[in-house]
């Protein structure tokens, strides 16, 4: 049943959604192929991510706190219910969605989101679940609530491995990177700034995290030092965590993840202060730290990440793919083992790339964040056949 009603699902969307994104020209081109832009949906507020149901169908948060559902290729108009209640401002909001790796048994969903705290003047990065089941979440229980205080920097991405442990990133909520470094909440294991948490799926606590039974150490805690990580994905193939996070003016990164080591901020790095350009880090290499698989300057403000597995481009099979805000593009990182050696910027200037997805079929999906005079919009990308492209 659920591979007739994709195939009846993908000639609906292709029928209803199958034109360009209006005004903009037909064909976009990268090393590897000439690809089109298709609207699958408008009219959402600050789309946040994106999660396939079985059905095909999507779920889509949106920043302000609304779950809505892509269902048959239209946006429904109502949101669904259930969902906590969420502080929707400056950076805080409705984060991550995605589904238990067994949802079709299960019908269990999970929400990151900012989360109010001292009645609602202060708040925190928290993560959900709950049943999903006819447009409405039941059951909703915490798993987790993070130690942390501040502006903003939530993190809020969230994914299982394999084994179905959950990952959940925080940031360091833009504690400012001043006086002794090393002292930075971001380098103090007692709390959750700048932080990938792992945790069994109702939220305990793994016997074999990495500081389990350590004096003055969170045990949830997987890795530290991180800025504000907006991306987060697991290799299908190889099991490696890879996490994009924000840097400073400059020095955005991408990090391989590995339990219990210390990724430097604000000790190290590439950025500098805003506006004044003056130095932050202690240097951009430690020995004791993590230094970046791959960095940006300047800064494109990374933010969805995803690796591709998909029949539809199979010339960027094990590739990263890479949102950016501030850049307002997709870039594609080829991966060779463990190491980035190239890159492409395959997508520019189509408004900010919030989240990346690979959809059931093989195709890219992208949420874009409002852009002036614009809808707001889930974008396809397809590859164009031979016959399609202009000569």
């Amino acid at each position: 049943m659920v591979r007739i009603k994709w195939a009846v699902l993908l000639a609906m969307i292709t029928l209803v959604v199958g034109n360009p994104v209006s005004g903009q020209d037909p064909t976009l081109r990268s090393a590897f192929y000439d690809f089109r832009l298709t609207t699958v949906a408008e009219g959402l507020v600050s789309p946040w991510s994106m999660a396939f149901l079985p059905s095909g169908d999507i779920l889509v948060t949106e920043k302000p706190g609304r779950l809505r559902l892509i269902e048959n290729g239209e946006l429904l108009p109502n949101p669904i219910t259930g969902v906590p209640e969420v502080v929707a401002q400056g950076q805080g909001g409705l984060f991550d969605v995605v589904l238990h790796p067994d949802y079709e048994n299960n019908q269990m969903i999970y929400l990151a989101f900012s989360k109010p705290k001292s009645g609602g003047t202060q708040s925190t990065t928290a993560v959900v679940r709950g049943r999903y089941e006819n447009y409405q979440l039941s059951n909703v229980e915490e798993i987790f609530e993070a130690v942390s205080m501040g502006r903003g920097h939530y993190g809020g991405r969230l994914a299982f491995d394999s084994q179905g442990y959950i990952y959940i990133t925080t940031g360091d909520r833009q504690a400012p990177p001043n006086g002794d470094l090393e002292t930075h909440p971001a380098q103090d294991l007692t709390n959750h700034h700048g932080v990938v948490v792992r945790l069994h799926d109702d939220g305990r606590v793994p016997d074999d995290n990495p500081f389990v039974g350590q004096s003055g150490k969170l045990p949830e805690i997987w890795s530290y030092g991180h800025r504000n990580p907006q991306g987060l994905a697991i290799d299908e193939t190889t099991g490696d965590i890879w996490v994009n996070e924000h840097g400073p003016q400059g020095g955005d990164e991408l990090n391989l993840i590995a339990p219990g080591l210390n990724y430097g901020w604000p000790v190290v790095g590439y950025g500098v202060n805003y506006g004044t350009g003056l130095a932050i880090h202690k240097g951009i290499q430690d020995s004791d730290m993590q230094s970046p698989n791959h960095f940006w300057v300047p800064s494109i403000a990374t933010s969805g990440l995803m690796i591709y597995t998909g029949d539809q481009f199979p010339d960027w099979k094990g590739n990263v793919f890479v949102g950016g805000l501030g850049g307002q593009q997709l870039a594609r990182l080829t991966l060779q083992g463990q190491r980035i050696v190239g890159e492409e910027t395959i997508i520019k200037q189509q408004g900010r790339i919030r989240d990346v997805r690979q959809g059931p079929e093989g195709y890219i999906y992208i949420a874009v964040e409002a852009r002036a005079g614009a809808p707001t919009p889930i974008l396809r990308l397809e590859p164009m056949s031979g016959e399609e492209r202009p000569h």
